[in-house]
């Protein structure tokens, strides 16, 4: 939806920070992730608003309260009532209002009025989302509104590898730098230094510069959840930065695989498996490099073309086809797991939950990390290579079945569409 927005920043705690934003920012951050192309802030003076000229609907956030976009996302989403607020559990009004008159919501405001006075005309009531708002009059408030807002540092995809070694540690540093200029995109960036750092050291024949390297990784990897952490609490979310995060990753652990390789080319050579006629190192490499890319491609194109996702978490390795919103189309959704019919022992539950982590990058860059100290960087050159080869075979039957529900869908003539 195409609207305009309004942040009524007249309470001195629009100054207040949260996270290193003020309610105020806060507020035209929410409106702007909303939808809204113009966005007024009422400080004071509220001719301001004669830049609006009430041609499109109107969003109206109140920045006297933390706000986050679960205030005002049901109330986009459900745009048709003429005039919708934001509700909290108690059903009180909650800081947020949509007119689908823009006009008149903004005659009311030039005249003075209040969004309480003008929310009591409401046509629809929308219960806000989770992590919506927060009061911030006082100390105590602050500190609650700091715990909401750092509740959205864990992910629902992490698996548990991210989740109890990771998130421990870059939740921490995220909570420090959150409060400082640095941006999600920059943090990215430094992270990408760090991996090409990394993989130069490796890429020696001397044992301390490769135990230096990998352990330069690992902290580049810890570094790496920050950005996605600063972007989400700090509402800097964007697709050119889930791009670069996803793109430094994936070239990271192609990076590290081709200097490992070469480590091991410099310090065992190619006599080490015996007169092979050609250097096994060096044909583990191409190895590597044509089972990395080809998972690379299987894997986007899984989440581009069938999830709609920047976020390789987000891959499926099965789709399940559901009407699409208009007549003769369809949409892929990703199928969900099957219950079992009879519960594992807890024990076995938590194997069976823990092993598909293991050729994950969380859990090889820390696997990698410890043959690095134990100075057996072939081993960890080999588990690379093995965990390309299996996941591309994993990967290949995936991208076989969505290209055959793909082609299904073609051949009976129906429309594939986005969800």
């Amino acid at each position: 939806m195409d609207l305009d927005a309004v942040v009524l920043a007249e309470s001195p705690l629009a100054a207040v920070r949260i996270a290193g934003l003020t309610a105020r920012d806060r507020g035209v951050r929410v409106a702007r992730r909303a939808g809204a192309s113009r966005v007024v802030v009422v400080e004071g003076d509220r001719a301001v608003l004669s830049e609006l000229d009430g041609d499109r609907p109107l969003l109206v956030i109140r920045a006297d309260q933390l706000v986050h976009t679960p205030l005002v996302a049901p109330l986009v989403a459900s745009a048709g009532e003429e005039l919708a607020i934001a509700v909290g559990p108690d059903g009180s009004y909650a800081g947020a209002l949509l007119a689908l008159d823009g006009a008149s919501v903004l005659a009311r405001l030039r005249a003075g009025e209040s969004d309480d006075q003008i929310a009591r005309d409401a046509t629809a009531r929308v219960p806000h989302g989770s992590v919506a708002r927060h009061a911030i009059a006082t100390d105590a408030d602050r500190a609650g509104a700091h715990r909401l807002l750092f509740s959205l540092l864990v992910k629902p995809q992490d698996n548990v590898i991210t989740r109890y070694l990771f998130r421990p540690l870059s939740s921490r540093l995220t909570r420090v730098l959150v409060h400082t200029p640095v941006t999600a995109t920059q943090v990215s960036l430094v992270v990408a230094v760090m991996v090409a750092l990394g993989c130069w050291m490796t890429t020696f024949a001397s044992t301390a510069m490769m135990i230096g390297g990998a352990l330069v990784i690992l902290a580049a990897s810890y570094l790496d959840c920050c950005d996605g952490e600063i972007a989400r609490v700090k509402l800097q979310a964007s697709t050119f930065g889930a791009w670069l995060d996803t793109i430094v990753d994936e070239l990271s652990s192609v990076g590290y695989m081709i200097a490992l390789g070469w480590h091991c080319h410099l310090v065992y050579g190619r006599s080490y498996f015996g007169d092979l006629g050609f250097d096994p190192w060096i044909a583990a490499i191409w190895l590597g490099v044509v089972t990395y890319g080809w998972s690379l491609y299987c894997i986007y194109f899984n989440i581009i073309v069938g999830v709609g996702s920047a976020n390789s978490q987000d891959y499926a390795s099965r789709f399940d086809v559901v009407p699409g919103a208009s007549e003769g189309s369809v949409a892929l959704v990703p199928r969900a797991p099957k219950p079992r019919e009879r519960p594992l022992p807890p024990w076995l539950d938590a194997i069976a939950r823990f092993v598909p982590n293991i050729v994950r990058r969380d859990f090889i860059v820390w696997l990698a990390a410890v043959y690095a100290v134990l100075r057996v960087p072939h081993i960890s050159f080999a588990t690379h290579i093995l965990g390309g080869v299996v996941s591309s075979i994993v990967v290949t039957i995936d991208h076989i079945h969505l290209r055959q529900v793909r082609r299904s869908i073609a051949r009976a003539g129906q429309r594939l569409v986005r969800r």
